[in-house]
């Protein structure tokens, strides 16, 4: 499965045609990327946006921030306090939900996701 980022979506949204492809395979979101998503739809009171990701997110799976995802992101965040890198809160939940739900990648291959995020969970895999 191919867990979708914030930044996949934007690119999506805009149409670029790398992300297409990707859309119809085996992928799933999360309710943390809803909330970035609709934080600044709502702040910017993009309505036309607002309905296609209304539409959008009711029929892709979405993954809940539960207890194993807590779990998962509480460690990732403690490894990278450790080595004093500061990364987006944000990014380590999603992250953590990635990770407890077997994700096998963020974002997508060269797919408009957030490098960072691809960074940071291709690090904790192999942490793991």
């Amino acid at each position: 499965m191919i867990l979708l980022d914030t930044g996949f979506l934007i690119a999506f949204f805009k149409g670029e045609e790398r992300t297409r492809s990707i859309v119809g395979q085996d992928v799933a979101t999360t309710v943390i990327t809803y909330h970035e998503i609709f934080t600044g739809l709502k702040h910017r009171k993009a309505e036309k946006e607002a309905k296609f990701f209304k539409d959008f997110f009711s029929k892709i799976r979405m993954y809940d921030f539960d207890l194993a995802a807590a779990e998962a992101s509480s460690e990732i965040m403690a490894k990278l306090l450790s080595s004093g890198r500061v990364v987006n809160a944000l990014d380590v939940l999603i992250a953590g939900i990635a990770i407890a739900n077997r994700a096998e990648q963020v974002g997508g291959r060269r797919s408009g996701g957030d490098p960072c995020l691809r960074e940071l969970f291709n690090q904790v895999r192999l942490l793991s």
